[in-house]
Parts: C-alpha cells; sequence; structure tokens
C-alpha cells in the first residue's frame, strides 16, 4: 500500500500509512466480532481479551500467570474455536522432553526410509501450560517456534502453521518443583498477563451456564484464518509518529538507567511496544496510534523483560515488584500532546 497524508485525530479518511476508511471498518468489525465471541464464554475480563487479541494482531505471544482455575484453557479454547483454528494444549512436566513437543523422525518400515513425525507444536494456538514445571532444555524447544515460526529437527527445518500463538501459563504461588523461565525465553513473550479472579455475579453466572455442557465447546467460527492474516498485516500500515517513538524510547532509556534495575528493556523489547502499540491502535479502530496506546501496554509489555535487583523469590512477587518499577518510570516521563 502507498503511504498517504498524516491522519490529525478527528480525521475520518484513510490512514496516515494508506489503510482506506472502509478498509479499516471492516477491520474494525471483525476484531469486535471475535472480541464478542470469546467474551461470550470467558466473562468479566474484557481488559484480558482485548489485551491477548492485541497480541493476536501483533503475532505475539502471552504468558499468563495466574492461579490454577481462572479460565486460562477456556480462554485458548475460545480463540482457537472463534478461528476455526487447530488448538493443542500441551501440559509441561519435569519428565517432558523436546521431542515430546517438536516431534522425531522415524524408520517407517513398510516405505524404508525415515519420516518426521509432527509433534504438538505444529497448530495454531498452543496452550504451553504450567511451563515452569519443565526442565530448561524443554522449555527452550519453544524458543525457536516462538520467534522464528519453525522448528529444526534432524539436521531439517519445519514451518509451523500461520498464524501460530503460544500461550503459556505458570503459577505464581509456587516456588519449589519449579524451573524459573530464563530471561531469553520470557522476551520471546510479547506480553505477560494476569486474569484473577471473577467477580461474584460473573462467578454466580458461570456456574448456572455449565449446569449441562460447557459453552465454549458450542463456540462456532467468526473470523477465517486469511481473514486473521490481512488483519495482522494490516498492523505494518498503522502510524506511529514521532513523537511517540521518542516518548517510547525515554521509558525504554529510563529502564536501563534505573538503580533499581540490574538490566533494561533491550531493542527487541523496544520493537516489541511500537508492534503492540500499533496492533493496539488498530483494535481500537484506528491507523494511526496514541500516548494511550502506549500508556495500556507499558507494564505488560516492559514488567517481564527487566531484571531486578535483589529480587523477591517468589514468581508472583517478582512480577509484582518488576510491574511497579515500570508504573513508577512511566509516572515520571511526560507523554507527548
Amino acid at each position: 500500500m502507498a503511504a498517504g497524508p498524516i491522519l490529525s485525530t478527528s480525521g475520518s479518511t484513510s490512514g496516515p500509512m494508506g489503510i482506506p476508511a472502509d478498509a479499516l471498518q471492516r477491520l474494525h468489525q471483525q476484531i469486535g466480532r471475535l472480541n464478542a465471541n470469546i467474551e461470550s464464554v470467558f466473562q468479566g475480563k474484557s481488559q484480558v481479551v482485548r489485551a491477548v487479541i492485541t497480541a493476536l494482531v501483533a503475532e505475539g505471544h502471552v504468558l499468563l500467570e495466574d492461579v490454577p482455575g481462572v479460565g486460562k484453557t477456556t480462554l485458548a479454547r475460545a480463540i482457537a474455536r472463534s478461528l476455526g483454528a487447530d488448538f493443542q494444549r500441551i501440559q509441561f512436566t519435569s519428565d517432558l522432553l523436546p521431542t515430546d513437543i517438536l516431534g522425531l523422525t522415524l524408520f517407517n518400515k513398510d516405505k524404508g526410509e525415515f519420516e518426521f513425525r509432527p509433534g504438538p507444536i505444529f497448530a495454531h494456538v498452543i496452550l504451553a501450560d504450567e511451563i515452569n514445571r519443565t526442565s530448561p532444555r524443554t522449555q527452550s524447544a519453544l524458543l525457536e517456534a516462538m520467534a522464528e515460526k519453525q522448528v529444526s529437527v534432524d539436521d531439517r527445518t519445519y514451518p509451523l502453521p500461520d498464524p501460530f500463538i503460544v500461550l503459556a501459563t505458570q503459577n505464581p504461588l509456587e516456588y519449589h518443583g519449579t524451573y524459573p523461565l530464563p530471561e531469553s525465553q520470557l522476551d520471546r513473550f510479547l506480553m505477560r498477563l494476569s486474569i484473577g479472579y471473577p467477580s461474584p455475579e460473573i462467578e454466580r453466572a458461570l456456574l448456572l451456564s455449565r449446569q449441562q455442557a460447557e459453552p465454549v465447546d458450542a463456540l462456532q467460527p467468526v473470523l477465517s484464518l486469511a481473514e486473521l492474516r490481512r488483519i495482522q498485516s494490516a498492523v505494518d500500515h498503522v502510524y506511529l509518529e514521532g513523537s511517540l517513538v521518542d516518548y517510547l524510547l525515554r521509558v525504554v532509556q529510563a529502564t536501563r538507567t534505573s538503580k533499581l534495575l540490574r538490566a533494561g528493556v533491550s531493542t527487541r523489547g523496544a520493537l516489541a511496544l511500537a508492534r503492540a502499540a500499533r496492533a493496539q491502535a488498530l483494535v481500537n479502530g484506528r491507523s494511526f496510534c496514541l500516548p494511550e496506546d502506549l500508556q495500556a501496554l507499558f507494564v505488560s509489555v516492559l514488567a517481564h523483560r527487566i531484571s531486578l535487583l535483589g529480587s523477591a523469590e517468589m514468581v508472583g512477587n517478582q512480577r509484582q515488584e518488576a510491574e511497579a518499577v515500570i508504573r513508577d518510570i512511566v509516572a515520571t516521563i511526560e507523554p507527548p500532546i
């Protein structure tokens, strides 16, 4: 698409990077259908659903850090069913091997040749459940898949389905018997989110709605994979103005000079935040970013990319401390007008 004129925030014509108004409206309607379909079974957590959709549109992965039983599996299944996508749930355990995820090459006696048997990673939507319960070696098996959307087995490379998103979960309360994710693995997640318990009203409605069948099983696709790929491609044409780039970089630079941190946000983290801001603008029906797009994402995109000095032992406390540091940094930096 050819670049067009810069669009003011009150404009209604084509966007600054050439997204026509009618195309923008169509994309926004498609995203709205996806959001409504997921929320029909994952109720009371609109902000979480919107954040995960933003990550999906940005082609990023999500780490869900929360106690068991708050709907992480339901959310992942709802996304897959809403897209008509292949879904795989991988339960991470201490004895899980990389080949249990990626697949392996076996000799086929009937054909007289070796053939590759794909593992569960070959799906559009992956739920990596309790990822911190498995060994670092197995955790690293996800690294290439998440970063490159491919896996390498026996000197051969196999592309993963497109689109491809990993929703990983970890329990923030337990420490013994777990393997904290290394920084290189954490950095592959676009966002880290917490779902939290539902309100009493929503929890009552959930109990009543599940007396006969699981509502997520009745979900029908509302968006095709081809339509999702077009939405993801449109993110490249969302405009991020120079003053917003400077604002983003000031926050990133402040994490690198903070006396509370061992290491700040990397360049990869800055690029991830810029991509997420563009996706958030598109989810909100705009072809240009505003300061609030960045402000809504600073914590979820940056907090897991910093290293604390003398951080707490428990995973949940580490998350809270890191998020507090990011909030304090953002509060000291004036956004552009």
